[in-house]
């Protein structure tokens, strides 16, 4: 994937375009969806994802595992596309378990992360062999009750809540006070306790944040995450057979940013393993990644219903909106919002006009861009929302105003 020169990283690089329309697997966009009377659509190409996945294995050491955090996107044809070609999947509920072994994987290459699972999901999870992250003292005593119950012994690692956090990250899941694992001066203890139970311990789970575009942030959150992995292995006399390094990995949205840089970030990853060589002589190395993975393979398509000019602003009415795609919205209103990568997707080339693009929601936040360069459109085109792969269908209120959901179509 190349950088863009310009402030504007150019998504179209991703993509074909063919007679001035966007082109995913030899179909053109607005093919797809017209076949699809015209309902709102995600689109996902199974060839950014091979890429992405192709991009990583070019710079991370091999030694590394690549999870999937199928929170991400959990379209079953997606999970099942991308499973073979990593090591692992990464799950946050029961529902993500069961996805996670019809993709065909393994149940000792699945892990379950969440700070509220309840005695269902526990249970179901002891059953399939699954490694289960450790969030709290109480759920690992609840782990213990259930396996000694069931009589089958359970697999856990333990998530650690380090006192450091991602600097520079979207979202920080770390540092301070946090519902997430255990903060990381009283983990100690919990191995001891963990090791001395019934329990199959397999590790630490160390995620610290997430969309972080700055590689220097990265690297200097792994210094850490292995520093105190090794630590907390020589306190506990433990060996760590399974150390989950997070992810923290971002994809460009906005004006200004660009891809991540992974070459300095694999080539610090060689240098830590072999600084803890010791200490991690028989351990997995496991990268938890989702948006990175599957955040740009996606297009959400609609399509413009009306057009209106009010005081002079040009405004797209679309069939599509906040209620598929509430990141691309604004999340329900942002302090400053941003717009997401945004085009007319069979217009491309054409003359560039200022725009907005609404949704048919009774809702000033029903906004898809504002005040955006795009190319001129009318009645009938069909607007793209880029970098639309991750947190989209599945993150969005789909029955807000009772309006039809949209259709996901993988490619």
């Amino acid at each position: 994937m190349k950088e863009s020169k310009s402030e504007h990283y150019n998504f179209l690089e991703l993509f074909s375009v063919q007679d001035g329309c966007i082109v995913i697997g030899k179909q053109k966009v607005t093919d797809i969806i017209s076949n699809n009377n015209d309902t709102p659509t995600f689109i996902y190409d199974h060839e950014v994802i091979d890429s992405k996945i192709k991009g990583l294995k070019k710079y991370l050491p091999s030694s590394i595992e690549i999870h999937y955090a199928i929170k991400a996107n959990p379209m079953p044809e997606l999970i099942k596309h991308i499973q073979p070609q990593i090591n692992g999947l990464d799950i946050a509920s029961g529902k993500e378990l069961q996805l996670a072994l019809e993709s065909g994987a393994q149940a000792g290459s699945i892990s379950f992360a969440s700070p509220g699972k309840s005695n269902e999901d526990l249970l179901l999870a002891i059953k399939s062999g699954i490694t289960i992250n450790l969030e709290s003292e109480n759920e690992f005593k609840r782990v213990v009750e259930i396996s000694n119950r069931v009589g089958i012994t359970a697999n856990a690692a333990l998530r650690i809540n380090p006192n450091f956090e991602l600097k520079s990250s979207g979202m920080k899941m770390s540092g301070g006070s946090k519902p997430f694992g255990v903060d990381s001066e009283t983990a100690a203890e919990l191995i001891n306790r963990i090791n001395n139970s019934s329990i199959n311990f397999q590790g630490l789970l160390i995620y610290s944040g997430s969309q972080n575009l700055k590689h220097v942030s990265i690297i200097e959150s792994q210094i850490k995450t292995f520093e105190l992995a090794a630590e907390l292995s020589r306190q506990t006399n433990t060996k760590i057979r399974q150390l989950n390094i997070g992810g923290g990995f971002g994809i460009p949205y906005f004006p200004g940013e660009h891809p991540l840089d992974l070459k300095p970030i694999g080539d610090n990853l060689f240098k830590l393993i072999e600084k803890y060589s010791d200490d991690f002589s028989n351990t997995q190395i496991i990268i938890e990644l989702g948006r990175y993975l599957v955040g740009e393979c996606g297009i959400y398509l609609c399509k413009i219903i009306d057009k209106k000019i009010s005081r002079g602003k040009t405004f797209l009415v679309v069939n599509g909106g906040l209620h598929h795609h509430l990141a691309a919205s604004g999340n329900l209103g942002q302090v400053i919002r941003k717009n997401f990568p945004v085009t007319v997707a069979n217009k491309i080339g054409f003359k560039i006009i200022k725009a907005n693009v609404v949704g048919p929601l009774c809702t000033p936040l029903d906004i898809l861009a504002e005040n955006l360069d795009l190319p001129e459109a009318n009645i009938g085109d069909y607007i793209a929302v880029f970098n639309s792969g991750a947190y989209g269908y599945s993150a969005s209120p789909i029955n807000f105003l009772s309006h039809p959901h949209p259709n996901e179509i993988f490619i």
